[in-house]
């Protein structure tokens, strides 16, 4: 996408399904518009924040900032962020890092994007520039849907039931990101009977959040439709069968996206009535109206 379709389609197109909230970390600390650009100097691990020609240090008003803005930010229910991409603020990776004498040292985070992912380890975030990635792109949506749904597993109290119909329904999708998760999530939910209920939801969702960013290969993403192919083994007829064979194996070729498996699968399941497939948000992880498999 263009940088001003891919403008649009965060406003009009996502914004149906969640609800923003704009932050501007340096006009939020009292900054003018326009202000002295301003760099990171010093250590990645510990940079300042200093103005370009005056060298004025806003380093601690910033991190003062960003720890009562984060604070705040743990009442909105948050299910992803997008920074600004290589900001000395909210840039969240490659954020150029000066020393002295105007060589760049290494690379790091801004002071708010850094101090954003150390307090909400879970939630998805991109950079804006990264988005423009379709795989990147597909990722970080998909993340943020999962997490939408945990949080409104927890609302409803997320009882023992609930979360092993939450792990159901997302057992292909988890398959399709990190087969290692997957084993791993499905021993957590074996054993609900030995561990207390608040340590297994945080350690369920943990793990669950670290498997999905995993980016669904084309591989990994064949695997999961083979592995679907499996439920109609009674079901299709040879001409069905053969179908779906070629139409997988076209998109392992990658002469085809994801969205055309999936929706024959999204067929056949409706015309079989296959209940357990319905329930899987790997063929609808996301609304059809984002169009996020026609890339990948």
């Amino acid at each position: 996408m263009e940088i001003i379709s891919w403008t649009r389609f965060i406003t009009d197109t996502l914004g149906q399904y969640f609800e923003f909230i704009p932050i501007c970390p340096e006009v939020e600390i009292g900054l003018p518009i326009p202000r002295e650009p301003m760099h990171l100097f010093g250590s990645a691990e510990t940079p300042r924040l200093l103005t370009i020609k005056t060298g004025i240090d806003y380093t601690e008003r910033m991190s003062t900032w960003a720890e009562k803005k984060l604070k705040k930010l743990e009442k909105e229910n948050l299910c992803g962020f997008i920074f600004k991409s290589r900001s000395p603020s909210s840039g969240i990776g490659s954020v150029k890092v000066y020393t002295p004498s105007g060589g760049v040292t290494k690379t790091g985070k801004g002071l708010f994007g850094g101090a954003f992912i150390k307090h909400f380890p879970l939630i998805p975030v991109e950079d804006d520039g990264r988005l423009h990635n379709p795989r990147f792109r597909e990722n970080f949506i998909e993340r943020m849907f999962v997490l939408k749904r945990w949080q409104k597993l927890k609302k409803k109290g997320a009882s023992m039931k609930g979360l092993i119909d939450f792990h159901t329904d997302h057992k292909l999708l988890i398959m399709a990101h990190s087969p290692k998760h997957y084993s791993l999530l499905g021993s957590l939910i074996a054993n609900t009977q030995k561990n207390k209920r608040e340590n297994l939801l945080s350690e369920y969702i943990r793990n669950l959040m670290e498997g999905l960013k995993l980016i669904a290969t084309v591989k990994k993403n064949t695997n999961a439709l083979q592995h679907i192919q499996g439920y109609f083994k009674k079901h299709l007829t040879s001409d069905e069968k053969q179908e779906l064979r070629g139409t997988i194996e076209s998109y392992h070729k990658e002469f085809i996206p994801l969205v055309v498996p999936v929706t024959l699968l999204n067929h056949y399941v409706r015309k079989y009535n296959i209940s357990y497939l319905k329930r899987q948000y790997y063929l609808k992880p996301h609304p059809v109206e984002l169009m996020l498999r026609n890339h990948v």
